[in-house]
């Protein structure tokens, strides 16, 4: 039987294992994460040291949510990620649009993908009458400025939801969908998962792939097997890669998100799902939500309760010029044409604060980006195969490395199409079991 190794276990990758179990294949999934787990911890506890500024740092995050990696680029960037199972989707706000910028010019179709996986997960919509009033009166106030806004479609079981707004550090009732339910078919389906094992490199022989390194406990061990499927995120494949001995080819994005806070007394925009709809704009959206970030780290946050807070969030194709050093860190600015197209985008939702009735100060709150992808590009040639050009032939990418350019929109779903394509091209191509 064949042994296929995929690498990470979020949206692309659990898709891909459970994919690549059911079609016949012997999976070992490698997580470099532990089993996640929600917080369940209400966050009134936070309220003291936030007013006395001794949070101070947003890194101090990864300290009290163990699942939730905050690091900064040297440039001052935000960068988020999960680290356990279900990757970014554990601690996703949990939405599902159709992300394909950019997708024509390579000849990238992910309809059937799409298709499939909409018709499986079931998104659903908010209803009207379970939003904030400020909620509704945002909408409105959006579709008075022809902003053309759309209810959002949600991966939330809404009798099970109890609107806490923290879907970001993970549903503790179970209500919100995330990849950990696909990770479980696949083991149910014969794949093996290994926590706690982050792959370092990969091992190579003659232009093949025999396998990978993993740091464990005990040290680095080998980890034999016929092909090996990549789908630890845009950065982490990209880190692997490099270790390997591959240049990164293409420049990382991260769909640069940037929040407008604002006041109103008794918004609770806390209290209600996130992002129950979004206005796509040229190259961002915006929707409600709030930033706990800033709520937490940005001193200039810190003078509204947050029951008064409300937030838009701007969501922005940012330029795909993130690279890695040599040393593996990742070198990511928000550049000056990304700064000038957020200036529009606060403009614009600026506008749409007072046409909705907020007044007072309007703060924007941190720069922050978990969206990566860009790193191993799919160019027209590769996309019949899904198999970039310069890899081995039983090496593969199945997450949003594959993906030129920032989306500006929710990934959860691109990735996992993604992950179900290259799982597929893998399965129906021969040229990569020929050793």
């Amino acid at each position: 039987m064949t042994k296929v190794i995929v690498v990470g276990s979020g949206s692309a990758g659990a898709t891909a294992a459970r994919e690549l179990a059911r079609s016949g294949a012997d999976v070992l999934v490698l997580e470099a994460g532990a089993s996640f787990r929600p917080f369940m911890r209400n966050l009134t506890w936070t309220v003291p040291f936030r007013r006395m500024g001794l949070l101070f740092d947003v890194r101090v995050l990864g300290l009290l949510f163990r699942h939730l990696k905050i690091s900064k680029t040297p440039e001052g960037l935000i960068r988020v990620r999960g680290y356990a199972t279900g990757g970014c989707t554990s601690i996703s706000y949990g939405c599902l649009v159709r992300a394909e910028e950019g997708f024509e010019r390579i000849g990238l179709d992910l309809s059937p993908e799409f298709e499939e996986l909409e018709r499986e997960i079931g998104p659903t919509f908010v209803p009207r009458d379970q939003w904030r009033p400020m909620t509704r009166e945002l909408f409105d106030a959006a579709e008075r400025m022809g902003l053309s806004p759309q209810r959002m479609p949600k991966l939330v079981d809404l009798e099970r939801c109890i609107a806490c707004g923290l879907c970001g550090v993970g549903c503790k009732t179970g209500a919100k969908w995330d990849a950990r339910r696909f990770l479980d078919q696949a083991v149910e389906a014969g794949a093996y998962l290994r926590l706690k094992s982050p792959v370092t490199r990969l091992l190579l022989r003659n232009d093949r792939v025999e396998g990978v390194e993993v740091r464990g406990s005990l040290g680095r061990e080998r980890v034999e097997g016929d092909a090996v499927l990549l789908a630890a995120g845009a950065l982490g494949t990209a880190s692997i890669l490099q270790a390997s001995g591959f240049s990164q080819q293409g420049g990382a994005w991260g769909d640069i998100v940037l929040t407008l806070g604002g006041s109103f007394p008794g918004a609770l925009a806390h209290q209600e799902i996130p992002m129950t709809w979004y206005a796509p704009r040229p190259g961002y959206i915006l929707s409600p939500y709030i930033d706990w970030l800033a709520h937490f780290f940005h001193k200039p946050w810190r003078s509204v309760p947050i029951q008064n807070r409300v937030g838009l969030m701007i969501k922005l194709a940012d330029q795909a010029d993130g690279r890695l050093d040599s040393k593996g860190i990742l070198h990511k600015a928000v550049t000056q044409q990304d700064q000038s197209r957020f200036q529009e985008a606060l403009a614009e939702a600026e506008r749409l604060f007072r046409e909705a009735g907020v007044q007072g100060d309007l703060v924007a709150g941190l720069h922050s980006a978990g969206h990566w992808g860009g790193t191993v590009p799919l160019s027209k040639e590769d996309v019949s195969t899904m198999h970039p050009g310069f890899l081995p032939d039983n090496l593969w990418v199945g997450d949003l490395s594959l993906v030129p350019q920032a989306q500006g929109l929710p990934t959860l779903l691109t990735a996992a199409s993604l992950g179900l394509k290259t799982a597929r091209s893998m399965m129906n191509s021969g040229r990569w079991l020929n050793g």
